[in-house]
C-alpha cells in the first residue's frame, strides 16, 4: 500500500514523543522558556522534536522536515542545564544519545518546504500542556502541496468515557482511524451526520487571541448550532470533528491581528484527518489550504473545519 512505510514510521515516532511528553508532565513541573516571538517552549517540545526528527532522518534521509523548534537557544551557555534535561529525557528512549546529537536532531527540523517534506509540531498547544490540559503531537507528510499522511497524538484526550490518550491516523484515499495512543485496535472514524443532533456543537481555541470568539459563536448559531462551544487547546479540535464529536471548528482571524497567517504545522495533520473522515477544511473564503508556499499559509486567512454538511451555510454566514 502506498505510504505504508511512512505511516508506520510516523506512528512510532509520535508514540515515542508522546511518552516523553507525558514523562515530563509526571516528573517535573513543566516550565516554559520564552522564545523570541514570545511564545512558550518546554523541555518536552525540544525532546519530542528530537525523537521524531531522529526517526525521520534515519528512515527518509532525503526528506526535509519543517518543524516549529530549533536548538539555537539550547546551545547557549546559560541554557546548559536545560539542554542536559532535554538530553536526559531523550535518553529514556535512545540511551546512548549525546547532547550534541540531540541538538542536531532538533535542527533537522529546520528544513524548507519543497516537493516532498514533513511538517511537525512537537507540542501543539504548549499552553495546554503547561496547564495539564489538551495538547497534540502533530506530524504530516506533504507531496506537491497535498497532504498524504497525517498522524496526530493527543495524550490527554478521550471520547465517550473511552481510554485517555488517542492516536488519529490518515492516509490520502484510505480513510481515517482512531486508536489508543499507547497501542491497540484502530477503528475507522467518520464525521458527525446532521441527524446526530447531540453532537452538533462546535469547538474553538481556549486562547481568545487565537480567534474571534464572539464572531465564531454568531457564525455557528447561523449554521444551526445552538449548543455552547467546547474550548480545547491544540489540534485535538480537529480530532473531535473527525471522530464525530463536534460538527464545526472555527479559527477566525482575531480583530487584534487581522493579517495573521496560520503556520502549516498547526493544521496539516488535522486537515487530512478530517478530510479522510468525510469532512471539509477551507479558509474563510472557501479556498483549500495551500501547503506549498512555506511555513505559513500565506494565501489563506482563517480556517473553517466542518463535517461537510454545514460547510456551505457556515461560509454563507461568514
Amino acid at each position: 500500500m502506498p505510504y505504508e512505510t511512512e505511516k508506520n514510521i510516523a506512528i512510532q515516532a509520535v508514540q515515542a514523543a508522546a511518552q516523553l511528553c507525558e514523562q515530563v508532565r509526571r516528573e517535573i513541573v513543566p516550565e516554559a522558556i520564552e522564545k523570541k516571538d514570545k511564545s512558550p517552549v518546554t523541555v518536552a517540545d525540544f525532546g519530542a522534536q528530537a525523537l521524531i526528527c531522529r526517526a525521520l532522518s534515519a528512515a527518509f534521509p532525503q526528506d526535509a522536515v519543517v518543524g516549529e523548534e530549533d536548538a539555537a537557544e539550547l546551545r547557549t551557555p546559560e541554557m546548559a542545564d536545560r539542554l542536559a534535561q532535554v538530553t536526559q529525557y531523550v535518553q529514556a528512549v535512545v540511551p546512548d544519545a549525546t547532547s550534541e546529537q540531540v541538538t542536531g536532531w532538533i535542527d533537522h527540523g529546520n528544513g524548507q518546504v519543497g516537493s516532498r517534506y514533513w511538517t511537525l509540531d512537537p507540542i501543539d498547544g504548549t499552553k495546554g500542556f503547561l496547564r495539564g490540559d489538551q495538547y497534540a503531537i502533530a506530524l504530516a507528510l506533504i507531496e506537491d502541496g497535498e497532504i498524504k499522511v497525517g498522524v496526530l497524538g493527543c495524550p490527554a484526550l478521550s471520547f465517550d468515557a473511552g481510554p485517555t490518550g488517542l492516536l488519529g491516523v490518515a492516509v490520502r484515499g484510505e480513510g481515517a482511524t482512531l486508536s489508543p495512543l499507547g497501542g491497540g485496535t484502530a477503528h475507522s472514524i467518520q464525521v458527525v451526520s446532521a441527524e446526530q443532533t447531540d453532537h452538533l456543537r462546535f469547538v474553538e481555541s481556549v486562547e481568545s487571541g487565537h480567534g474571534d470568539q464572539s464572531r465564531q459563536a454568531a457564525v455557528a448559531k447561523a449554521a444551526g448550532i445552538t449548543q455552547a462551544s467546547l474550548r480545547m487547546d491544540s489540534q485535538a479540535k480537529y480530532m473531535a470533528v473527525a471522530a464525530g464529536q463536534a460538527a464545526l471548528y472555527l479559527r477566525l482571524p482575531s480583530p487584534k491581528t487581522p493579517d495573521y497567517r496560520e503556520k502549516i504545522w498547526d493544521h496539516a495533520a488535522g486537515v487530512i484527518l478530517v478530510e479522510e473522515a468525510g469532512g471539509r477544511v477551507t479558509d474563510i473564503a472557501g479556498k483549500s489550504l495551500d501547503f506549498s508556499l512555506g511555513a505559513k499559509l500565506v494565501n489563506n486567512q482563517g480556517v473553517v473545519v466542518s463535517n461537510g454538511g454545514i460547510h456551505t451555510p457556515v461560509l454563507a454566514a461568514l
